[in-house]
């Protein structure tokens, strides 16, 4: 009886063959070719992905890709943003002091809407065009200099805090434009590294 069985394993399992012995994967190989330097770098592009295929730019999109990168675009906008922003921001400290509408004289009365409204318009329209002005300067010298570089790294925003803040102080003197300098330095710095 244990003979039919033993002749019917035989039949079901190859026999082992010494002689075909597959080679040792090792762990630090799976990684160099996973990580290290014998690693493939495919290109991942979706049309090698099997995804959809990206038709070649024409003339006309890399010419707005260009203005769209050029200096004066990023002046430009960083102009506009500033000039929006520095609004919002004097409106809102206008509607918040308690000096807006005061009259020295008559201490006692209390300001219409409309000086209120009038205070706060012109506050305001002060502080956007302080906040464009001191945008469209540091932007426009943030791309000079990192055109000039050839390199995008936090030292661009750190020089062009201080040339920026240097030409702002400059208007009060030698001293003030250093301090300027010094100044708008440290806090491009400081707000690189919390972005970067």
């Amino acid at each position: 009886m244990a003979a039919p069985t033993s002749a019917a394993d035989s039949k079901s399992s190859p026999p082992y063959d010494a002689s075909v012995e597959s080679p040792s994967i090792q762990y630090s190989m799976v990684l160099a070719h996973l990580i290290g330097d014998k690693r493939t770098v495919r290109d991942l592009s979706p049309g090698v992905m099997g995804g959809l295929p990206v038709p070649p730019k024409s003339e006309e999109q890399k010419r707005i890709e260009r203005a769209m990168e050029s200096c004066a675009f990023k002046s430009l906008l960083a102009c506009v943003g500033g000039f929006v922003l520095g609004g919002a921001f004097g409106v809102f400290t206008a509607g918040i002091d308690t000096n807006v509408g005061f009259d020295p004289k008559d201490p006692t009365r209390t300001p219409t809407a409309r000086e209120v409204l009038k205070d706060m318009g012109q506050r305001g329209m002060s502080y956007a065009k302080n906040f464009a002005i001191v945008g469209a300067m540091f932007s426009c010298t943030e791309c000079i200099i990192e055109s000039h570089r050839g390199k995008s790294d936090w030292k661009n925003a750190v020089y062009s805090g201080c040339v920026t803040g240097g030409l702002i102080g400059f208007r009060a003197g030698a001293k003030a434009g250093v301090l300027g300098c010094g100044g708008f330095a440290a806090f491009s710095a400081a707000i690189e590294y919390y972005l970067r």
